[in-house]
């Protein structure tokens, strides 16, 4: 239910946090009169393991053979656009056009990146449409075209403005201290990626969505919420919690944590709050508090900042003999030059591909975290919490249609949570208070 970038070294960081920003979701507006969460009652049919009826196994069987294709040919080809960008002079050019109409650097890096970047926006546009395609088909998605593609373009117009910044510091870096840019680049990336983690809730997620109150919009759910948080003897304001509009793209359910310090917040999607009823929301809210009260955004931070200064080293390190093999053909002078920019995303995103289990088992590791503290801090609030949770997971893995089987390599290298079938199984059969042990995070 959280967290959730794969692309270019100089936007790396920004790009894992813009990931917070849309996670996958669920919706579907009440019509009148219909009655809300609030009032619908946890189902009474025992939920032992996940399981799916015959005809929606099918269709997460076919759906997980294309989600796991599409990754693998995604990253693939986004690095043959980038060999194809250098071996073709396409770089060079641009650099040329950029030097003719500025000799100011950061007018260079403007002009460059745009051009960069855009192409690759373009190149990479039929697969991101067919994922798209893929959402609509199999009833994730509800986002019509036009509105896909507005986000789209608002969404690159942001990242070519962070690329814009970050290119243009990493290659004035570079040129100023040859040996030493990969640490200085660190220095300065660490307190941009603070900077962009505290100002993502306040200004880049309302460009996408609409956030309000949740005690102004489902004023009983945030009744109970503060049940909720008064339990676990923590001051969460109501004003940190809010309710956000997915119902208009999506068809799953989802809450996410984000921001920190003055920006930290809890969001719940409103088809969650509509899908599910009072207690399952409630285990939810418990879930993403977990992440809230377990400093998991932070501990997200250093484990990013840690990462990039590791893959700085490496491409600092492997840059010089790189740059032999691609200097004649691709016409690069220097690694500083505006043309070895696809060769430095190159390499980055080589080395990201690969280290992508280590991120994911991390992210799997905290979310397990976030299940437990769910588990307790609901026990004794919802009846048969763990009945409940069970109930939870059946339901978000049904409307995500997740595949039950998902093969272990896939999950190692690809999965960010763990596997659906493997959280209801936990939820079943955790139960320190019955077996009389000490629950790990809620005493």
């Amino acid at each position: 239910m959280l967290w959730s970038s794969e692309k270019f070294m100089a936007i790396l960081a920004f790009m894992a946090i813009l990931a917070m920003a849309f996670p996958a979701g669920v919706q579907e507006s009440h019509p009148a009169g219909t009655p809300t969460a609030m009032h619908q009652p946890t189902s009474t049919v025992t939920t032992t393991s996940y399981t799916l009826p015959p005809d929606k196994l099918e269709k997460s069987k076919a759906l997980y053979t294309t989600w796991v294709s599409l990754r693998i040919i995604s990253s693939i080809y986004s690095f043959f656009i980038l060999l194809a960008v250098l071996f073709f002079g396409i770089a060079a050019r641009y650099r040329d056009w950029a030097e003719s109409v500025s000799r100011w650097r950061f007018v260079q890096a403007m002009v460059f990146v745009a051009l960069l970047m855009i192409t690759i926006i373009v190149l990479e546009l039929p697969l991101r449409a067919y994922g798209h395609h893929v959402s609509l088909d199999y009833g994730l998605s509800i986002e019509g075209w036009g509105a896909w593609f507005v986000d789209l373009l608002k969404g690159e117009a942001l990242m070519i403005g962070f690329a814009v910044i970050i290119v243009w510091l990493l290659t004035t870096i570079i040129r100023k201290s040859p040996t030493r840019w990969w640490f200085y680049s660190w220095l300065i990336a660490v307190p941009l990626l603070g900077f962009v983690v505290f100002v993502l809730p306040l200004v880049v997620d309302p460009m996408f969505n609409k956030f309000k109150p949740l005690e102004k919009t489902q004023p009983q759910l945030a009744d109970a919420i503060e049940k909720v948080v008064q339990r676990g003897g923590l001051t969460i304001p109501k004003s940190r919690i809010y309710e956000m509009d997915a119902s208009r793209r999506y068809t799953t359910l989802n809450a996410y944590v984000t921001g920190f310090g003055a920006s930290k917040r809890v969001v719940i999607w409103d088809t969650t709050i509509q899908k599910l009823p009072a207690p399952e929301t409630l285990l939810v809210f418990g879930h993403e508090m977990g992440h809230y009260v377990l400093h998991h955004v932070i501990y997200g931070m250093i484990a990013a900042a840690a990462g990039l200064l590791v893959g700085l080293y490496l491409v600092y390190r492997i840059s010089g003999w790189i740059l032999k093999l691609f200097r004649q053909r691709s016409g690069i002078r220097e690694l500083s030059d505006w043309a070895a920019v696809p060769m430095i995303f190159l390499v980055f995103g080589v080395l990201s591909f690969f280290a992508e289990p280590v991120g994911n088992t991390f992210s799997r590791h905290i979310e397990h975290q976030a299940d437990i503290y769910g588990l307790e801090i609901t026990h004794g609030i919802n009846p048969s919490s763990e009945e409940v949770a069970a109930h939870t997971f059946q339901a978000l893995g049904e409307l995500s249609l997740d595949y039950p089987y998902p093969s272990k390599g896939v999950v190692l290298w690809y999965y960010d949570h763990p596997a659906i079938a493997d959280r209801l199984r936990f939820a079943r059969d955790y139960d320190p208070w019955g077996k009389g042990q000490t629950p790990k995070y809620v005493k």
